[in-house]
C-alpha cells in the first residue's frame, strides 16, 4: 500500500518527539529534518517539502507550543494540519448541473493511467447516488479499448454509447451528448484516448472536443506509481487544455505515493477521487483529513465504517443476536462464514487493516498470507457441514470431521487446523468484552 514506508518513518519521528517530554527548538529542527528526508524519499516534490517543513517549524517553535503541557502532541497536530492543507483542506466535488440538466465530464490521461477503468468506477459511484450515467466510448485508437469499457460497464450496470472505431472522438462526443439528453441521463462521462506520452495530436483532439461540447468537469487520471512524473503530466494537461480536478489511481500499489502530496500543491487542482484497487468498486471520494490520517499512521476509521456500512447486509435482529453471541464467545460457523464473506466484500483483510490506526507493515504482511485460496478452502469446509453442525460447533467429533474433509476435498488435518483456529477465536472473544462496548451506536451493525 502507498505511504507504508513514509508512515513508518513519520511514526518513528513522532515516537522520538514523545519520548523527550519537554521540547526545544533544536528538537523541532531535528524532527523536521527527519520529516523532510521521509517526504523526499517518498518522492514528494522538493519545493513542496521545503515549504511544508518550513511552515511546520515556524508554527512549532512558538511559545504556546514549547511551553504547553504536551508539546510533542502539539507538534504532531501541526504536522497533520499542515498536511491537510497541503492536500486541499476540504473535499472537492464534481460540478453537477442544477435540476435535470445534463452534466458532462471528460476523462483524460496518459495510456496506462487507469483512465478507462476509472471512468467506470466513477460512474458506479454516481449510480449509488442515484445519478443515471452514460459513458461515451471515445478511445478509438487503443486496441480493444471499447470492448474493455463495455465489459466493465456491464458489470456495474452502466450504459455505454459507442460508434465504433471509424468515427472521430469529436463526433462521438457530440452524438453522445444528444443521446444522453434524449435518454434522460443525469451525467455523461466522455472517455477519451490516452497516449504513451503527451503529444500535440492528443491535446488538439481534447481541445476540439471542449470546443464542440460543453464540458462541465475535465478530470485527469494521474498514476500514483509515476511519482514526480504525475506532477509534470498534470501541469502539462492543465496548461494545454485546462483541468478542473484530478483522480489519483493505483494508490493500492507498492509505491512511494509522493504524487498525491505534490500534485495538489503544484497544480492547484483538487483531487476528487482516489483509486484504491483493481476491483470496479475500489475508488473513494478524496477526503484530505482522512488521507492525512492514513499517511501519518493514524488510520481512517470513518472510511472503514462507511465501507462496512455499504457491505454489511445484516438486519437489526440478526446483528443484535450476533453481538450477544460474540460477547459470550458463542459464535457459530454460520457467523464465521458470514463475516468472511463480508470481509471479502470490503476488499479483504489487508484493505480493512490499512484503515485501522497503528497497523504497520508486519501486520500487513501477515494479512497477505491469508490469501484467497485459503479463504476458499475455509468456505468449502463450512459449506460441507450440515446445518446442525454449522449452528452448533460442539457437535464436532472425529467422524464428522472426516466426512467434512471428504466433502470439501481436503485433508482432515486442514479441517482440524480450521476448527482449532475457530475455537481459539472463541476464547479471545470471551477475554475481550471491552471491544464491543461502543459509545452510542455500533458502526458495523447499525445500533
Amino acid at each position: 500500500m502507498a505511504f507504508e514506508s513514509l508512515s513508518e518513518k513519520l511514526q518513528q519521528t513522532f515516537k522520538t518527539l514523545k519520548g523527550k517530554g519537554r521540547l526545544n527548538e533544536e528538537d523541532v529542527r531535528l524532527a523536521m529534518k527527519d520529516v523532510r528526508m521521509a517526504l523526499l524519499e517518498a518522492d514528494v516534490n522538493y519545493a513542496v517539502v521545503k515549504d511544508f517543513t518550513a511552515k511546520v517549524r515556524e508554527k512549532a517553535v512558538g511559545s504556546d507550543v514549547m511551553n504547553g503541557l504536551n508539546p510533542a502532541q502539539s507538534v504532531i497536530k501541526i504536522v497533520k494540519d499542515q498536511m491537510v492543507e497541503l492536500l486541499g483542506n476540504e473535499p472537492a466535488e464534481l460540478n453537477f448541473q442544477p435540476g435535470k440538466s445534463l452534466t458532462v465530464i471528460m476523462m483524460c490521461g496518459l495510456q496506462g493511467s487507469g483512465k478507462t477503468t476509472t471512468a467506470v468506477k466513477i460512474a458506479g459511484k454516481l449510480k449509488e447516488k442515484g445519478k443515471k450515467t452514460l459513458i461515451a466510448a471515445g478511445d478509438v485508437y487503443r486496441p480493444a479499448a471499447i470492448d474493455q469499457l463495455k465489459i466493465n460497464a456491464e458489470k456495474m450496470g452502466i450504459d455505454v454509447f459507442s460508434m465504433g472505431t471509424e468515427v472521430s472522438p469529436v463526433e462521438i462526443a457530440e452524438k453522445a451528448v444528444a443521446e444522453a439528453e434524449k435518454g434522460g441521463y443525469n451525467v455523461l462521462i466522455i472517455d477519451t484516448a490516452g497516449r504513451l506520452q503527451i503529444d500535440d495530436r492528443m491535446m488538439d483532439e481534447l481541445t476540439e472536443i471542449k470546443k464542440k461540447v460543453t464540458v462541465h468537469d475535465t478530470l485527469l487520471a494521474v498514476d500514483a506509481m509515476t511519482g514526480q512524473e504525475a506532477v509534470n503530466v498534470a501541469t502539462e494537461f492543465d496548461n494545454r487544455i485546462g483541468v478542473d480536478a484530478l483522480v489519483v489511481t493505483k494508490l493500492d500499489s507498492d509505491t512511494r505515493g509522493g504524487a498525491i502530496l505534490s500534485v495538489r500543491s503544484v497544480t492547484g487542482k483538487p483531487v476528487v477521487y482516489a483509486g484504491t484497487g483493481e476491483k470496479l468498486d475500489a475508488i473513494e471520494p478524496f477526503y484530505p483529513d482522512r488521507m492525512a490520517d492514513r499517511i501519518l499512521g493514524m488510520g481512517d476509521v470513518l472510511s472503514l465504517i462507511e465501507k462496512a456500512g455499504r457491505n454489511l447486509d445484516i438486519d437489526e435482529d440478526t446483528g443484535r443476536s450476533m453481538v450477544s453471541r460474540v460477547k459470550k464467545g458463542r459464535l457459530n460457523y454460520n457467523d464465521y462464514l458470514m463475516s468472511m464473506q463480508q470481509m471479502k466484500g470490503m476488499g479483504g483483510l489487508k484493505s480493512v487493516l490499512s484503515l485501522m490506526p497503528g497497523m504497520n507493515s508486519k501486520i500487513s504482511e501477515a494479512a497477505d498470507q491469508v490469501d484467497d485460496r485459503e479463504m476458499a478452502r475455509t468456505e468449502a469446509i463450512i459449506l460441507s457441514m450440515t446445518a446442525a453442525e454449522r449452528e452448533n460447533p460442539k457437535l464436532m467429533n472425529p467422524s464428522r470431521k472426516r466426512r467434512i474433509a471428504a466433502g470439501a476435498g481436503l485433508d482432515i488435518a486442514e479441517v482440524n487446523r480450521f476448527i482449532k483456529r475457530f475455537e481459539q477465536g472463541q476464547k479471545m472473544m470471551k477475554q475481550m468484552p471491552g471491544l464491543l462496548k461502543g459509545h452510542g451506536k455500533n458502526p458495523f451493525f447499525g445500533f
